[in-house]
């Protein structure tokens, strides 16, 4: 199938119905308009990440009455068959990426739970956790090549549609990038976790290890009578 069939066939978007119904007026924007006339022309010139399908998986995984948790990312792999619509997430059997090695080593040492042996975090979305990608595109072996074309005023719209519609929500900031995210939330009604990318640049400078946002994040949940997440 051609993406325009998958994701834009007259701009009758591919998402799951709760996310559907909530983001209905900004799919009609001039702005989105615009971003999947960028987007179809991507794919049908150059190969990009993930695969037409792929693109919304998040929601698709994590339907809005659901979230729980907000892991916000910058940009899909752009590496082949790594990308699956979920921010720091890769296809099961794919070797696990830098950042995502050390956000499983934090898990381990934080929750006290093996390393798992794959990549793709479905599982986690199918428990509340939204790992949203600011950018949702990206050209193969160009990291940030779709940054700027309107995905990061359709993402910020997401975060502040949760902030204002969700009560009780978790938002994991990790980097700078993300945590400038935290205008966008209502601190009064959510519990924001900061701190250092697990990337390997900024985990090894002990920014990112010992910051328990896993454990946090189900005390948290706990305290408020929400089912705790399996990490």
């Amino acid at each position: 199938m051609s993406l325009d069939i998958l994701i834009f066939y007259k701009m009758e978007i591919a998402i799951e119905n709760s996310w559907k119904e909530v983001l209905s007026d900004e799919f009609e924007k001039p702005y989105f308009k615009n971003l999947t006339d960028f987007v179809r022309t991507e794919y049908k010139t150059h190969q990009c990440f993930p695969k037409g399908s792929e693109i919304f998986a998040a929601f698709d995984a994590c339907p809005f009455p659901d979230v729980k948790v907000v892991i916000i990312g910058q940009d899909p792999y752009h590496g082949p068959n790594q990308a699956n619509g979920l921010c720091f997430s890769v296809h099961d059997k794919i070797q696990h990426p830098p950042s995502l090695i050390n956000i499983f080593k934090e898990i381990s040492n934080d929750m006290g739970v093996s390393y798992p042996e794959s990549g793709d975090l479905t599982r986690w979305a199918k428990q509340g956790v939204l790992l949203l990608n600011a950018t949702l595109t990206a050209r193969a072996h160009k990291p940030g090549s779709h940054q700027q074309k309107g995905w990061e005023q359709f993402t910020d719209e997401i975060i502040k549609l949760i902030s204002a519609q969700r009560n009780n929500v978790v938002f994991m900031l990790w980097g700078s990038f993300a945590k400038n995210k935290s205008a966008l939330i209502d601190k009064e009604k959510h519990c924001i976790l900061m701190s250092g990318h697990p990337s390997p640049l900024s985990a090894n400078r002990g920014y990112w290890f010992g910051n328990q946002h896993f454990s946090k994040a189900n005390l948290y949940l706990k305290n408020k009578g929400i089912e705790t997440i399996d990490w």
